[in-house]
């Protein structure tokens, strides 16, 4: 099931390699490291990389999560990572965002091009109604991707994350799609 924009492939946890995981999370550690949780050493080794990949994939089949890695058409290398989490049915129909670029890669809109595209999938193929994304209030960067995609403010939690050690607060963004009854 490729999907594909203008620069870029939206591969799943199926038609990535592990290795390529590992290449993306391991050259962009210290990237990364204000956005997200702390990682201990081990995250960044290949088993625990493939254990990741393996259960990405079990979770799409189920479409109980659902991962894209982001490439640039013609390439393997990954350059950022989008993420549905926490899809919940029912009278729900809501699930989390989240998503991250590779050093060198911001601010190109890649990231916009391929959240429009994993959005797009999503409210389509899982007939979702929301989608929900938290983001610190000091990632300005963030938070105009999220405004550009059509995503509200809905308010704030307080130390809502706990974020390289420390309990971060977050505004709460969400996306609804009017198209589901």
């Amino acid at each position: 099931m490729p999907i594909e924009t203008t620069r870029l492939n939206l591969l799943t946890p199926e038609e990535v390699s592990a290795e390529a995981v590992q290449r993306y999370f391991v050259a962009n550690r210290a990237f990364l490291a204000d956005w997200e949780p702390r990682r201990p050493d081990d995250y960044y080794d290949l088993p625990t990389i493939s254990r990741m990949v393996e259960t990405q994939q079990e979770q799409f089949r189920a479409r109980t999560s659902v991962n894209f890695y982001l490439a640039r058409q013609g390439s393997a290398e990954v350059i950022g990572t989008i993420g549905f989490s926490n899809i919940v049915y029912g009278c729900f129909l809501s699930c989390f965002l989240g998503y991250r670029s590779s050093q060198g890669n911001e601010g190109q809109g890649l990231m916009q091009e391929g959240l429009r595209a994993a959005i797009r999938w999503v409210f389509e193929s899982l007939a979702l109604h929301r989608i929900e994304a938290n983001v610190m209030p000091r990632n300005l960067a963030s938070k105009r991707v999220l405004e550009r995609l059509g995503f509200e403010l809905e308010g704030s939690s307080r130390k809502y994350l706990k974020i390289n050690d420390v309990w971060e607060d977050h505004q709460h963004y969400v996306l609804l799609n009017e198209g589901v009854e």
